[in-house]
């Protein structure tokens, strides 16, 4: 299981657009999707001699052309639940501050996460393709699943669905990943949640913050965790 989400995390990747493509739909979640897919790929392609030369570039080319498209604060505050709902009940003025200033200073933390841990995935492609599922009508629905296939010659498709949302702009962003049925985002959320019980969330937030500063690495190397 591991495996299979390091490998297709990265495919969540590929919900970027690139700063010079047509602009992207975002207010249908199949064609933002498709487009942001297509538009990564070229953007690799275009800049492998950039990634050749300094590795850390890949964690330019996720900040720039993914977290326009992820709903990272979402993300986080899914992550977070738990504390969440545990500041909201806080009582004490002073206390209930620094739990929302610690809040905050996770978001941005875990923006730097997802920017180190997907640039770090993204060594791992080659040629992979990917099959879109047909459109669907989504009428009032504010949560979408795209589906996707993903192929590579000489190994089992893999079954990848994507999780966007609408926003109170009516604008969709990507938010999650399901794999063999498994949320990328609980299983995060499931890693931190005994750290953060245990530790707390100051803890958390030094964690992350130590591993989205660790040097991006290429497959074979010993990767982040």
């Amino acid at each position: 299981m591991d495996k299979v989400f390091s490998f297709v995390a990265g495919l969540f990747l590929l919900l970027a657009p690139q700063v010079q493509a047509v602009e992207v739909d975002l207010s249908d979640p199949y064609k933002m999707v498709r487009q942001v897919a297509d538009q990564t790929f070229k953007r690799i392609e275009h800049d492998q001699s950039k990634i050749a030369a300094d590795k850390e570039h890949l964690k330019v080319i996720v900040e720039e052309e993914l977290l326009p498209y992820v709903d990272y604060k979402y993300a986080s505050y899914r992550v977070l639940a738990s504390y969440i709902q545990k500041a909201r009940n806080i009582e004490d003025p002073e206390e209930k501050k620094q739990a929302i200033e610690n809040i905050k200073r996770f978001m941005d933390v875990f923006k730097d996460y997802l920017v180190a841990t997907y640039a770090g995935v993204f060594t791992q492609y080659t040629n992979q393709t990917v099959e879109f599922d047909s459109a669907k009508d989504f009428g009032s629905d504010t949560v979408v699943v795209v589906k996707t296939t993903i192929k590579d010659p000489g190994k089992p498709d893999i079954d990848i669905g994507f999780k966007v949302r609408k926003d109170n702009s009516n604008q969709w962003r990507a938010y999650d990943m399901i794999a063999e049925g498994i949320s990328l985002l609980d299983a995060k959320q499931s890693e931190l949640h005994g750290i953060l019980r245990q530790e707390g969330i100051e803890h958390v937030i030094d964690l992350l913050e130590k591993k989205s500063k660790l040097p991006v690495q290429f497959r074979g190397e010993g990767g982040n965790e």
